[in-house]
């Protein structure tokens, strides 16, 4: 398949200036590193900037060291998830051209919680860490499902398949509430893991996921030239040398890997795949190159920051971070509802 770059994208690149866009990801870059300086710093014991580069230089006691080291996983778990949220956000508005799609509009999120519900009343499943590894398949299975039923015959197109994701997701509701009513230890673990959160979690979680999340990241990088010839239409895209339904699907496997791959490590965090790829697409225009790149970080920084917010409001408790990003969420969907009521 030939990867094209679409003469627009050239043209606002151009006109943005390579420069500031450098400086944009130079910037979300600081931002990133602050985020995570602040994940491994905050928590029900504050420990300070100092604090930290003792346990890195091995001069802190046993006490602080496991107190940050403790703090890790789950930052490492938010830069992952955070990338491959934005990431699939980006990438599932440039296949449907919608502004509002998002990852649960795959049907993924709702796979995962399928999964984890199934492996929980049926096969003995306890714990996080159990439901992740039913989450995993649960979510693939269900995105595979919308790629077949949205892209079969010669009447695909962006419509079809999020209906596609509506339906499946209609269905796996149903099924999801049938098996958690009738069964109150199912219920029990599904309400805690369907919230999202980051902690909990060892490095055995992130390395399970990781494949699936670097091949995700590594298609999106190579598929994003395609996608600017395809913001085009299909006709323009062909004459560009992009096939229009390789490049759908590509993305569209590209978007499930990722998806998938934060569902089962972090839940379904709501907001992130929204959100970040209008933030990126204010800053660097409809070049998808810039706009993966950019959401590669920005999604990081607002997902640490959530789970940041969430653990020292409530000290020495700590809300999880799908409860924070959906109040940081909401306002973000309202403005784009407002900035999009012209056009409707």
């Amino acid at each position: 398949m030939t990867i094209p770059v679409s003469p627009p994208a050239r043209r606002t690149a151009s006109r943005a200036g390579v420069p500031r866009l450098v400086l944009c990801l130079v910037g979300a870059a600081l931002l990133l590193v602050a985020a995570a300086l602040a994940s491994v710093m905050f928590g029900s014991m504050s420990t300070s900037a100092g604090d930290v580069l003792d346990v890195l230089s091995g001069d802190a006691d046993a006490h602080l060291t496991t107190v940050v080291e403790s703090r890790y996983p789950r930052t490492l778990l938010g830069v992952l998830a955070g990338a491959c949220l934005a990431v699939c956000g980006t990438l599932m508005q440039g296949i449907t051209r919608n502004p509002l799609a998002e990852p649960g509009l795959l049907g993924v999120n709702t796979g995962a919680a399928a999964g984890v519900v199934t492996a929980t009343a049926f096969l003995g499943a306890t714990g996080s860490s159990s439901a992740m590894w039913w989450a995993l398949p649960g979510a693939l299975v269900a995105g595979a499902l919308v790629h077949l039923i949205g892209f079969s015959g010669a009447s695909s197109s962006p419509v079809r398949l999020v209906l596609a994701g509506a339906v499946l997701t209609a269905v796996l509701m149903a099924y999801i509430q049938a098996v958690t009513l009738s069964r109150p230890q199912t219920f029990d673990n599904y309400r805690y893991w369907v919230v999202g959160a980051l902690g909990g979690r060892d490095f055995d979680v992130l390395w399970s996921v990781l494949p699936f999340a670097a091949t995700g990241l590594l298609i999106a990088v190579l598929v994003a030239p395609a996608l600017n010839a395809l913001a085009l239409g299909d006709e323009s895209a062909t004459s560009l040398g992009a096939n229009p339904a390789v490049t759908r699907a590509l993305g569209w496997g590209a978007a499930v890997l990722l998806a998938a791959a934060a569902t089962a490590a972090a839940g379904p965090i709501a907001f992130v795949g929204l959100a970040v790829p209008h933030v990126v697409r204010g800053l660097v225009g409809p070049d998808h190159r810039w706009q993966i790149a950019l959401a590669a970080l920005v999604g990081p920084v607002l997902l640490l920051a959530a789970d940041v917010i969430g653990r020292v409001l409530l000290r020495p408790q700590e809300l999880m971070v799908g409860v924070v990003t959906a109040f940081v969420g909401a306002p973000a969907l309202l403005i784009t509802l407002r900035r999009m009521k012209h056009s409707l």
